[in-house]
């Protein structure tokens, strides 16, 4: 409906112009805000508190409730921080993205020596760190065009907003049903796809799993077209040094993926976003119903 249609346009265009001046703000007041917005959801409105406390106690049963409470509040400081950065992707410089979220030498040398080879690639990571900042350093600095496979959000002016934010430095972008065929259409064409695989997929097309002490679902999409077409499977992390910087880290879990065994990709990348969850749990995206399945019973 065009009145519809302008209304949201409207919508977007207001959210824009808000965030994008945000953005412009320099970083030290960035985090300063950040300060003050994780001030009133940790403490004034609880933002998913019970879930968040309820994921950390399931997960490290070993620690008592004072424990558990410090690595909540040190997530909803992350938490904020990811939001605010996420933002200020709206104006920040290439030079600026970089100084910020660099990628270890060692993984810049693998991208390129698959990119060397012609080898096609798919990247696997999980909501840990500043997992878009990610993206934009990526697209700076490697050789493969990246296309991230995402959710479209229900809010339209938002999806746009994010749309515009994901792709600003290069980076495509690929709607979940659209994956497989997408990628047949390029395959010949060198290419790294990027799967956040660490999501809650439906129980009964799941592959399942314990992971951070729990019975877990997990999507298989990553390793089903990995083993169809054979491109290399690597993993990736995005690990905080310190407060508004990030070092990009990757390791191939899988050169040829046709040969491995059912379920051998999707542990093994699970897996390894599990070492890195418990080594800095703050980092990881604690405010999601990850648990809310039941494993279904055998047939």
């Amino acid at each position: 409906m065009p009145g519809q249609k302008r209304l949201q346009q409207l919508n977007y265009y207001c959210l824009y112009t808000l965030l994008y001046g945000l953005s412009l703000l320099p970083f030290p007041l960035l985090y300063g805000l950040s300060d003050l917005v994780c001030f009133l959801l940790y403490r004034v409105f609880r933002y998913r508190k019970a879930v968040i406390f309820k994921n950390l106690k399931n997960a490290f049963p070993d620690k008592d409730d004072a424990a558990i409470e410090e690595l909540t509040r040190r997530f909803y400081h992350h938490l904020c921080d990811l939001f605010l950065e996420t933002f200020k992707t709206l104006s920040i410089s290439k030079k600026s993205m970089l100084r910020h979220c660099k990628m270890d030498p060692k993984t810049l040398t693998l991208f390129q020596d698959l990119a060397a080879n012609q080898q096609s690639v798919i990247l696997i990571l999980g909501h840990y760190g500043n997992w878009e900042w990610a993206g934009n350093t990526f697209s700076l600095l490697c050789p493969q065009p990246l296309s991230v496979i995402y959710h479209p959000l229900s809010s339209p002016a938002f999806d746009r907003l994010m749309y515009h934010i994901r792709t600003r430095f290069g980076s495509g972008l690929i709607r979940m049903n659209d994956t497989f065929k997408t990628m047949v259409r390029q395959k010949g064409t060198l290419t790294a796809t990027a799967f956040i695989a660490d999501q809650t997929p439906q129980p009964d097309k799941a592959h399942w799993m314990t992971f951070l002490n729990q019975d877990t679902p997990v999507f298989t999409g990553a390793e089903v077209i990995a083993r169809k077409l054979n491109y290399p499977t690597v993993y990736a992390a995005v690990k905080r040094e310190r407060r508004g910087y990030y070092t990009i880290y990757a390791e191939r879990l899988v050169e040829a993926p046709a040969t491995s065994a059912d379920g051998e990709i999707t542990e093994l990348h699970t897996q390894r976003l599990e070492k890195d969850i418990i080594a800095h749990p703050e980092f990881w995206l604690w405010s999601h119903k990850r648990w809310k399945h039941a494993r279904p019973n055998p047939a």
